[in-house]
């Protein structure tokens, strides 16, 4: 991108600030939406941003909140902006931008600072540690953003906020940009138009080449391969390439927990989620067989792994990532994900073994649990739930699931053609849901919904949230899971600190309504009850739905329970001696 010289705005007839540069390559890049929280340093910058009709300004309760909620747009929108002051508001927000890094989501973060004046005079000033060095705020966030901007002087802002925006956008990262207090305001360069091209990646050809020759060569010489999909086939859009690659291939595909939705699941290829002994019916076995396994995109840690023991053996692996393919031998550099799936698809020949074998061993049998009906007065269990929840998902929904024992009630329901899934599993943060299920809800189109599962601890952090949602009319759908403490934990170190004070959590929605809003807040205790209040869900308009899903603490999945205990055991390795 660059910019042209200094004229007026055609909409407003106002000089071009800083200020409203930022709006309108916000305004370019796909942003409708800005979450913000506002304080001193940063009221003259959202003045100008306001100038922009185009980009409504969301005030979020607080700037963790805020964070959060764009994180969540940018999932749903593809990128997302949110707006603090300087210090106790941008460090507020620094879990939610670290969170985005994790995630490979674009998130411009904007922090208003300090006037210009005071470094020179030598001032104290406030919202600081109490130093004359007010530079730490960003050098913190350098580590959790891919490019980091400080706007202390006119002539450079432009190309500075160009620098960050262009940068966040390829590297699918966070991006950092510091604008002084009295600088927002100050005139500057007229935008140009924005430049797509600029934030695309260039893959080195003689270096695909050789990859994906090698790796057809592999692949058309093994027995039994398989396909594995990862999270970040979605982050670098190669979902399209990947299942280019599956069809070509004809092998079984399994699919990461993280990755759940990026390779639909009404597909006969699809064999289900791999998590070592916690992975869907039969997909373990089938995985395990395989003498040789592509990874598209995977992030193998412990906790996608259930504590490394579902981690596919080098030797007979081949790892596709955004800028590399590694081999058990070497790596080649410089190659794009969807590049080398898509070349490499018109390279392999058919091999279908591995999912004959899938569907001779009898494929993937759903649980006993999902299919038994209850009756109306029958105690409400977590895998009634579940039932009742999968049932209700069309192709026009989307499930978010936080972290806990969500996350498996979520991983292991059937999404129909069309349904999205989103799961926080690399940064795994309680508490994120609520906000990034705000967020995820101003991003997406008109006719689709959000249906989140969020338990009862992980609500606490962040419920303020639900008050915006009323606010704006979201179309949301929370499960509340009131089962009275942090399960999780429970399955991975149990304590007397697993357990807080239980809330009203139904209630709490008919407080936030007060006097003009069209929250609705339902409470199940029976099979019966939750029927009914899904169907109130479904026919609710003008506002969210809460459902407090009241379940014993100990009824959780058993998947839960082994991952639990492999995590904890890869916790507590001794050190190693040396």
């Amino acid at each position: 991108m660059s910019s042209s010289g200094r004229t007026l705005d055609d909409k407003s007839g106002q000089k071009f600030t800083i200020g409203n540069y930022l709006g309108t390559r916000f305004e370019q890049i796909g942003i409708k939406h800005c979450f913000m929280v506002p304080g001193d340093y940063n009221l003259v910058l959202l003045d100008q941003l306001i100038r922009n009709k185009n980009i409504m300004q969301i005030g979020c309760c607080n700037e963790l909140n805020a964070a959060y909620a764009a994180e969540g747009y940018a999932r749903a929108n593809g990128c997302g902006a949110v707006v603090t002051t300087f210090n106790v508001g941008a460090f507020s927000a620094l879990n939610g931008v670290a969170g985005a890094y994790a995630e490979n989501l674009p998130v411009i973060f904007v922090s208003g600072s300090y006037n210009t004046n005071d470094e020179a005079a030598n001032h104290l000033i406030h919202h600081t540690i109490g130093t004359h060095d007010f530079s730490y705020q960003f050098e913190i966030f350098k580590r959790v953003t891919c490019a980091a901007a400080r706007i202390l002087n006119v002539e450079n802002a432009p190309l500075l906020i160009d620098q960050a925006i262009v940068t966040a956008l390829r590297e699918r990262k966070p991006a950092y940009i510091e604008i002084a207090c009295n600088l927002a305001a100050a005139p500057c360069n007229k935008p140009a138009p924005f430049e797509s091209t600029l934030i695309e990646k260039v893959t080195n050809r003689h270096s695909l080449n050789a990859a994906v020759k090698y790796a057809a060569e592999i692949l058309n010489n093994a027995r039994k391969p398989l396909l594995l999909a990862g999270s970040h086939l979605r982050s670098f859009r190669a979902m399209d390439a990947f299942r280019e690659l599956a069809e070509s291939l004809a092998c079984a595909v399994a699919v990461m927990p993280d990755a759940k939705g990026s390779f639909t699941e009404d597909h006969t290829q699809y064999i289900g989620i791999y998590l070592g002994d916690e992975s869907s019916p039969n997909c373990d076995p089938i995985v395990e067989w395989a003498d040789l396994i592509l990874a598209a995109g995977p992030q193998f840690t412990d906790y996608t792994t259930a504590g490394w023991t579902a981690l596919p053996a080098r030797e007979k692996s081949i790892i596709a990532q955004p800028g590399f393919v590694r081999f058990s031998d070497l790596v080649y550099t410089e190659i794009e994900l969807a590049d080398f799936l898509s070349a490499l698809a018109k390279k392999v020949h058919a091999n279908d073994r591995t999912l004959m074998e899938y569907r001779q061993i009898g494929g993937g049998k759903r649980a006993a649990e999902q299919t038994a009906k209850a009756d109306y007065d029958t105690p409400l269990s977590r895998a009634e739930m579940v039932s009742q929840i999968e049932k209700d998902l069309d192709g026009k929904t989307t499930l978010l699931v936080e972290t806990g024992d969500a996350w498996f009630n979520g991983m292991y329901m059937r999404l129909p053609k069309g349904a999205r899934f989103e799961i926080e599993m690399q940064w795994g943060a309680i508490g994120w849901s609520v906000p990034a299920s705000f967020g995820y809800a101003m991003g997406i189109e008109n006719d689709r919904r959000i249906v989140s599962i969020i338990g009862d601890g992980s609500f606490q952090l962040t419920a303020q949230e639900v008050a915006n949602m009323i606010r704006y009319k979201t179309n949301n759908i929370i499960f509340l899971v009131n089962n009275q403490g942090y399960v999780i934990e429970s399955e991975i170190h149990e304590g007397p600190y697993n357990y807080f004070k239980n809330w009203d959590y139904a209630g709490l929605v008919h407080i936030f309504n007060t006097e003009d809003g069209k929250g609705l807040g339902l409470k199940a205790t029976t099979a019966g009850e939750l029927a009914i209040a899904i169907e109130k869900a479904r026919e609710h308009r003008d506002g969210p739905v809460l459902i407090e899903c009241q379940i014993a603490h100990d009824d959780c999945t058993p998947q839960l329970l082994k991952w639990g205990n492999k995590v904890a055991a890869a916790n507590g390795r001794p050190p190693v001696q040396v």
